[in-house]
């Protein structure tokens, strides 16, 4: 731990940190959050650090002093966590401790520019206005000086949130190897440009990307686009999600808005294939709403309005709690969609275990029962699931 711990002494001494991720708890229960991001704020003019403490379903801040960063740091790398990212302007230092306490720190090239410290600045977005991005560009999202287009912001707003979600998932992701993703139902692709430049060119990781969809004119477009831009380990191709049998292993699936049950067909391919991370807006869920009927819910479901909304939210519940029984750690999150509809829940699934199996198997089944639903993410998946989906 001595290397660490010089290194922890360095950042404090020279104020240099821009970002800290800690992550990877040693013993699951230990202390009820998963995950602390920290990051330099400036309160009563003095340098502070804010500690963001990420649980199942909410974010705490705490701030503290300057002078008390060094020992909060060393001690939850000791006692709580095996893993974490480390940010300056000189380098980003990757933080592994084996179960012996064996560390490894990697250095990499830097992918954080300081900011302001100012405690209620205007927000930071990873994808920063006044700096050329070329696909932003390209897209008519920007100009060549880096100005977001006032008709465009929402957009540069949308891709920006969707890229805090991917930045949160890094950590997942295989590092000893490229990286291999799918975009299913990609369509114009914006976030599959968005993705490509952030993980290649901002975080200098090595891809390839696959984006799918049934357009042949858009797909056209977008491999024109890749070319202009030099995404040379980005390809699109005209393709059904169910029939896509090209690859033997994905690390990552990204499926926005394939409707209906072409969400539950992406979702299968992901888990087959055993991808570490899974993000997916469905869409148009209408499979569960000519099957759900309940007596007891007869007050809502007489309404069609209610019904259509509530198998909507059913159905995702369903993928979610398909997605823990069969070896993933799911949230559902609040995402603005980029077509302005009310479709705005993101699924994202990483690699883990969300608890015993049997119980939530037991939970699924009351639950898939109670609504008389017949899932087809659970047909599809009879093989993994407990006593074969029976």
């Amino acid at each position: 731990m001595e290397s660490l711990r010089k290194l922890v002494h360095q950042l404090a001494e020279d104020k240099s940190l821009i970002s800290a991720t800690l992550s990877q708890r040693r013993k699951a229960g230990e202390v009820a959050y998963t995950k602390v991001v920290i990051k330099p704020v400036e309160l009563k003019k003095s340098l502070h650090y804010q500690f963001a403490f990420y649980y199942e379903n909410k974010v705490t801040h705490e701030n503290i002093p300057a002078a008390e960063l060094e020992p909060r740091l060393i001690t939850m790398f000791e006692e709580t966590f095996r893993q974490g990212l480390i940010c300056t302007e000189e380098a980003d230092y990757q933080v592994l401790i084996s179960k012996k306490f064996k560390v490894s720190i990697l250095t990499k090239s830097p992918s954080k520019k300081s900011v302001s410290l100012a405690h209620n600045r205007k927000k930071q977005y990873i994808l920063e206005e006044g700096r050329p991005v070329s696909f932003l560009v390209e897209l008519g999202i920007m100009n060549e000086e880096g100005k977001v287009l006032a008709r465009k912001y929402d957009k540069f707003k949308q891709i920006n949130r969707f890229l805090e979600m991917v930045q949160d998932i890094i950590v997942h992701l295989p590092e000893d190897r490229p990286l291999t993703i799918v975009d299913f139902g990609c369509g114009k692709s914006y976030l599959t440009f968005a993705l490509y430049h952030y993980l290649s060119v901002e975080q200098r990781r090595t891809l390839n990307v696959v984006g799918l969809d049934l357009k042949a004119d858009v797909i056209e477009h977008c491999n024109a686009l890749a070319a202009r831009l030099n995404y040379s380990n980005l390809r699109f191709l005209v393709g059904d999600i169910a029939e896509y049998d090209e690859l033997s292993q994905v690390d990552m699936v990204v499926t926005l808005h394939a409707c209906d049950t072409a969400t539950d067909a992406a979702l299968e391919k992901a888990i087959r294939w055993n991808a570490s991370v899974i993000l997916s807006v469905p869409c148009c869920q209408h499979e569960l709403f000519a099957q759900v009927d309940s007596p007891v819910l007869d007050p809502l479901l007489s309404h069609g309005i209610l019904k259509e909304r509530f198998s909507a939210l059913a159905t995702d519940a369903i993928r979610a709690k398909l997605l823990d029984i069969m070896g993933y750690k799911t949230q559902l999150l609040e995402f603005i969609d980029m077509e302005h509809t009310p479709k705005n829940i993101l699924i994202r699934a990483v690699k883990g275990s969300s608890g015993d199996t049997a119980k939530l198997w037991a939970e699924y089944t009351a639950f898939r029962d109670f609504l008389h639903a017949s899932p087809y993410l659970e047909k599809a998946c009879r093989d993994l699931l407990p006593g074969e989906g029976q």
